[in-house]
């Protein structure tokens, strides 16, 4: 595999804390929305990687937390971050130090919200920083403020999401995994790290289908950056459907969260909404518009569940 595995974390800690389940189960599912296209309908359960670094959470954040080597970790998330949650949580496991940067200064004047709960049940301390400030955090001079206002000017940074050139080399096992097992494998995008990866490990002849749940139209220029941090280039062939962000990132709207519980119900798989339902209802739409000709088999990368969202 590609990135590290739990035995390459620190000596100072404990491997077993982050044992994954690899490689994460391929099971096919029998929806008559898909068969009657003549296609095939698979579900990567990258959920079921770790009880508590879920999918593409471990995948990313294990290459970082071994480089890391036991300093502080510090990264980046809004007021709902998956990424935030996981590495708050990956730090009680691990007896890490975490420091999450959290958008919206705002925010500190409220009641923590129950994904800001969790992080600092587990043991994050939460740095709110203004929304102007936030935008510039990758900026030399706002990053070293940050540090400086956090007193962790040696911390290992990860970025916003996650996303990296080591998350990146970390998620073409997920590609690995699925060759010559689909033609087509979709995911939901944040930021772009894992479909950067997962297209860079799938065989040739195989393509890979990111559904943005943010709006913008920017993801696509963030994933060549990517590849080219990690790889020096373009890998593999990928591809984005921008048409079903519902508004954008933490926008569930009646529609998609009755979608969600349909396709729960069908299927005995509780949808994740923030990322995994707009994947889902991306693919449903585009078998009903055609988009796959007959004997497509497409493989649906369940990333999280709803009760670590």
């Amino acid at each position: 595999m590609v990135g590290v595995s739990g035995a390459d974390l620190p000596r100072a800690i404990d491997p077993d804390v982050l044992r994954p389940r690899l490689p994460s189960p391929l099971q096919e599912v029998a929806d008559e929305r898909f068969a009657r296209h003549g296609v095939r309908l698979l579900l990567k359960r990258d959920d079921l990687i770790h009880p508590e670094l879920i999918g593409n959470k471990w995948r990313k954040l294990v290459p970082n937390l071994a480089a890391a080597g036991g300093r502080t970790v510090l990264t980046f998330g809004g007021a709902y971050s998956n990424h935030l949650r996981a590495t708050a949580a990956a730090g009680r496991l691990l007896g890490l130090p975490t420091v999450g940067v959290v958008r919206g200064h705002e925010l500190a004047d409220r009641p923590l919200n129950p994904s800001l709960a969790r992080c600092a049940a587990d043991g994050m301390r939460l740095h709110f920083v203004d929304r102007s400030a936030y935008r510039r955090k990758d900026e030399p001079e706002t990053r070293a403020a940050l540090l400086r206002a956090t007193a962790c000017e040696e911390a290992y940074v990860v970025p916003e999401g996650g996303s990296n050139a080591l998350a990146v080399r970390g998620c073409t096992a997920l590609g690995e995994e699925l060759r010559g097992h689909a033609d087509v494998v979709a995911l939901a995008c944040g930021t772009g790290g894992t479909l950067a990866g997962l297209a860079a490990g799938l065989s040739p002849g195989q393509r890979a289908l990111g559904v943005p749940v943010l709006r913008g139209g920017f993801l696509g220029a963030e994933i060549r950056a990517l590849q080219d941090a990690a790889f020096g280039g373009p890998r593999g062939e990928w591809s984005l459907d921008e048409r079903f962000h519902f508004g954008g990132y933490a926008r569930t709207p009646p529609g998609l969260d009755a979608f969600a519980a349909d396709f729960g119900r069908r299927h005995g798989l509780p949808v994740e909404r923030l990322y995994v339902a707009k994947s889902l209802y991306g693919l449903v739409s585009l078998v009903e518009e055609g988009a796959f000709p007959r004997g497509t088999t497409v493989a649906a990368v369940v990333t999280g569940r709803p009760d670590v969202s």
